[in-house]
């Protein structure tokens, strides 16, 4: 399917829901109770009956005096009366748990759910840090689908009305171990990949692995469980939910939050999205904020690099208005907002309630707004296609993938002295006889075949060089890199030359949680030969090239050659090389989430 241009004919250089009823049927904090459940009728003001003693020292003639017990009638209705006030009160709990419950499920019901990958391969998922805790990688996915009739009304083209959706915005959203930062990584819906093969749940269908198309079709091919693989397989970051929206939800969603600050440094007239704006800072809300993140042309050159960076600000500018609370204040305004974002989401099944979703967005609210980084794939123009199309740029494309599979804050602003490894070690290793490793054969991920016997094999390397009780499991792993993983302080020294003896870099070591012993799980950067290369350092640093070959049957392009890695941009004085090397390269165009100064560029061919 032939595209839009994805560059310009210019060429310059989770929300919780509203917690009506906690979760055991109590209101929610602020809620106001009903008069009739608060107090009762005949209690004097304040609430509290008075004591029987201080009843019976103010008691009047003809009543019995303090302490005496009530005749027996009057001893048999005040018990009938307890009853009944028990009775009414486990009705009203009752009631209201139960008001609370149907209204968890409808919004349960509101979510629409399918599978997380669709491809025949899945990575494993990230290692734990030393304290147990895991990342977590969600990908954000705008659709551009028409099938609905609000849809089309608001997305036009009413001629694709029965099309199967696009994915015309996609955000890797990677949340630290530690939830310390957050990291969006945007890949333009222009570039063109490798989409693996996909299975569609619904009717069976097998769509073929190409890599002639660009990454937003993926969608095509069975929902967006295909477009999970696809990133899995350009990125070897594995994914653990996805979240996605339609044109609608944009707008409702929009509404809910009372609006998003955007800004642009000129008048900008796009007719194609329909965004019409003077310059200077605006909040947009309902079909404006869905005109906002569609803009394209307006922006920049024109391309959808430009839109990647208009979606980085309104998404930036959303997440301080949530975070401050100001527009959320109203239980009104959360019930809306717990409504429209519900209806507005389809989610994978692992992710496909409220309460999961509550989770979710609790741990991302913990991540300040000053640790937050926007970017987007660094990319060279399509030697295929260069005017439509773009690729990854060979160099700082890994690099900024190889960051976020390694947990590292792309800010630059991780601790220096956090150590992935945990305590330094309190004595030498052990003879090498003694250290006892397993080793997995993870070669077989998402981007490459597995290399059969790879774990033996180097199982086979260390027991030659004296470690004799090194193993293999051939239990499937898949992942991009390295890693030797051990679970006690005491271990470490152990797995510090075990990494020496095979060549293992510093990365490559960790403690974790998740392992009961020396875990060696070898990656997909190390396939061939029994010490690790030195290319594949290369490549984790953002130095390699991940080639992409035309499939069989099919000729490279024109510009194939075109494409060389070295072009980095990084400075070349060793003390900032190493400080570059921790955060992402310039060419992602990084925003903190925390500057409200940044301003769209205009295009000047769509100004007014």
């Amino acid at each position: 399917m032939r595209q839009s241009s994805a560059r310009g004919q210019q060429t310059r250089k989770s929300v919780p829901g509203p917690r009506e009823k906690d979760s055991d049927g109590a209101p929610a904090e602020g809620a106001e109770p009903s008069e009739e459940a608060g107090r009762d009728a005949d209690a004097p003001q304040g609430g509290k009956a008075p004591r029987a003693e201080e009843a019976g020292k103010a008691g009047k003639p003809g009543e019995a005096p303090a302490g005496a017990k009530p005749p027996l009638g009057r001893r048999a209705r005040a018990a009938r009366i307890a009853r009944w006030a028990a009775l009414c009160l486990a009705v009203l709990v009752l009631g209201t748990s139960a008001a609370g419950w149907f209204y968890y499920q409808h919004l349960n019901g509101n979510l629409k759910k399918d599978p997380l990958n669709l491809g025949d391969k899945r990575l494993d998922r990230s290692a734990a840090n030393a304290a147990g805790q895991r990342p977590l990688n969600i990908l954000l996915l705008g659709s551009d689908s028409r099938n609905s009739p609000e849809n089309v009304a608001l997305g036009g083209a009413r001629e694709d009305a029965g099309r199967k959706p696009l994915a015309d915005v996609q955000m890797l959203v990677h949340v630290s171990a530690d939830r310390s930062n957050m990291s969006v990584v945007s890949v333009p819906r222009d570039t063109r990949v490798t989409i693996p093969k996909c299975t569609d749940p619904d009717d069976g269908t097998v769509y073929k692995e190409t890599n002639r198309q660009i990454i937003n079709t993926s969608l095509m091919n069975g929902g967006p469980g295909c477009t999970v693989a696809a990133w899995e397989e350009l990125t070897g970051i594995p994914i653990d939910h996805f979240m996605m929206i339609d044109f609608s939800g944009v707008v409702s969603m929009a509404d809910a939050v009372g609006g998003v600050p955007v800004c642009v440094d000129n008048n900008v007239y796009d007719k194609d999205s329909g965004l019409r704006m003077e310059k200077g800072t605006h909040n947009v809300k309902g079909e404006q904020a869905l005109q906002w993140l569609r803009t394209r042309h307006g922006f920049e050159d024109g391309s959808d690099i430009g839109r990647t960076h208009a979606q980085h600000m309104y998404m930036n500018a959303m997440v301080r208005q949530l975070k401050s609370g100001t527009k959320l204040s109203d239980p009104d305004k959360l019930t809306d907002l717990a409504e429209a974002a519900t209806k507005a989401l389809t989610v994978d099944k692992d992710l496909g309630s409220v309460k999961k979703l509550y989770d979710l967005a609790d741990d991302i609210k913990r991540v300040p707004s000053g640790r937050i980084t926007m970017t987007t794939m660094p990319w060279v123009s399509d030697p295929w296609d260069p005017d439509a199309h773009v690729i990854p740029k060979p160099g700082d494309a890994e690099k900024l993938f190889s960051l976020v599979r390694r947990d590292i804050a792309l800010d630059g602003k991780d601790d220096p002295k956090k150590d992935a490894k945990g305590p330094a070690p309190s004595g030498p290793a052990s003879p090498k006889g003694s250290i006892a490793v397993t080793v997995f054969n993870g070669t077989g991920t998402a981007t490459q075949p597995v290399v059969t016997g790879r774990g033996s094999e180097i199982a086979e390397a260390l027991v030659k060089q004296g470690f004799t009780k090194a193993v293999s499991d051939s239990t499937p792993r898949a992942q991009a890199d390295t890693t030797l993983s051990y679970a006690k302080t005491s271990q470490r020294a152990d797995a510090e030359a075990l990494a020496k003896a095979l060549g293992l870099p510093e990365r490559a070591v960790r403690m974790s949680t998740a392992v009961d012993g020396l875990t060696l799980v070898i990656g997909g950067d190390w396939r061939t030969g029994t010490t690790y290369p030195k290319d594949g350092d290369a490549a984790a640093d953002g130095k390699g090239e991940k080639g992409e070959k035309p499939a069989k049957g099919e000729k490279a392009g024109p510009g194939d050659k075109a494409a060389k890695p070295g072009d980095d941009d990084r400075p070349k004085d060793d003390k900032a090389k190493k400080e570059a090397d921790n955060k992402a390269p310039e060419s992602s165009d990084p925003l903190n989430g925390n500057d409200t100064s940044a301003c769209m560029k205009v295009n000047s061919l769509n100004r007014f």
